[in-house]
């Protein structure tokens, strides 16, 4: 095996043309310049250098090597300036896996400000299809997975939870009903509703079901839709009244559903950063993209209150009460 560092030496020696050049350049003696070329002759198995008078030239084996030499310490020069750019944060890829109702108000903003600060990193963005995301994180096919689980959780199974924002439901309603005229519902007011599902069993569902526990009932769903959008269109067919998250209805809602507070109790999701625990610290391009979410998702808590605080004025000086004719939902429907 070929010693790099000696290959540089024989670079030296070649460009300067003498030992006695090459070690006052690279600061050695012309003695322990002689051994290391001793060696690497030695190691190539063939003479490298001919002296002529005070001076050396290559033979044709110590040109062919110093050729690759001058190419291999380009290469390494450039390696030493990638790398410290990844150090930086300045390069770098990062992967992501994330769900729907996460995409437009977090991965969204949170991508486009991370290449404005850092554009030369690269970021892969898969929308998960399985029901757990964190064995992508686990068998490193992913940096990161956006997920909703415990509110607690801080490291489980050798993954670190960071949590991003507790996203909170709001009751979803046909336009026109019973409650719509109310700005904030106690969840007990809707137990004997016919109930529209927004999601599928799992963890995005199980914060509804536990708050309705709580209240004292268990929601009669009548439909189950799959998304948050599809149950808008439910609710607003008068199928069902429904609770949906605020990142769910981040882009807006329907004209012919309204949308209030509920408390006692109030569900809430808790979103969250999965990511490979250890004692060494995150690469700067996961950092950056953490930084970036957290940003997001303080962003889009503010938005979500403050769409709730004037929407739901609005909206109730626009709904008809309860007295008025035609506001009763039909029979079967909420």
């Amino acid at each position: 095996m070929l010693d790099m560092r000696r290959m540089q030496i024989l670079r030296a020696v070649v460009t300067s043309g003498s030992v006695t050049a090459a070690a006052r350049n690279l600061g050695y003696t012309p003695s322990a310049v002689s051994q290391q070329m001793a060696a690497l002759e030695r190691e190539a198995g063939i003479a490298l250098l001919y002296r002529t008078g005070r001076g050396v030239r290559p033979t044709d084996a110590g040109r062919l090597l110093t050729e690759y030499a001058t190419v291999i310490g380009r290469h390494a020069a450039e390696a030493e300036t990638a790398l410290a750019e990844l150090r930086a944060g300045r390069t770098g890829r990062v992967s992501m896996r994330y769900f729907t109702t996460a995409g437009a108000p977090l991965v969204a903003p949170a991508v486009a400000a991370l290449r404005r600060e850092q554009p030369g990193v690269q970021v892969e963005l898969r929308l998960f299809e399985l029901d757990d995301p964190v064995l992508e994180v686990k068998a490193r096919r992913a940096d990161l997975a956006l997920v909703v689980g415990e509110r607690d959780r801080v490291t489980v199974d050798g993954i670190r939870f960071v949590r991003l924002l507790d996203d909170r439901y709001r009751a979803v309603l046909p336009l026109g009903h019973r409650l719509a005229a109310r700005p904030v519902l106690e969840l007990g007011d809707l137990a004997a509703e016919p109930w529209v599902a927004g999601e599928t069993p799992g963890p995005c569902l199980d914060p509804v079901l536990d708050a309705c526990a709580a209240a004292g009932f268990t929601p009669d769903f009548v439909v189950e839709s799959g998304d948050y959008a599809t149950a808008q269109g439910f609710v607003a067919a008068g199928l069902g009244v429904s609770l949906v998250p605020e990142l769910g209805l981040a882009a807006g809602h329907r004209p012919d559903v309204v949308v209030r507070e509920v408390r006692n109790p109030e569900p809430v999701r808790a979103i969250q950063a999965a990511v490979r625990a250890g004692a060494s610290p995150l690469q700067p391009a996961l950092r950056g993209l953490l930084v970036a979410l957290r940003a997001a998702a303080a962003s889009a808590t503010g938005a979500a209150a403050a769409a709730s605080a004037t929407g739901a004025g609005a909206e109730a000086e626009a709904v008809p009460g309860p007295d008025v004719v035609g506001s009763a939902p039909p029979d079967g429907a909420a």
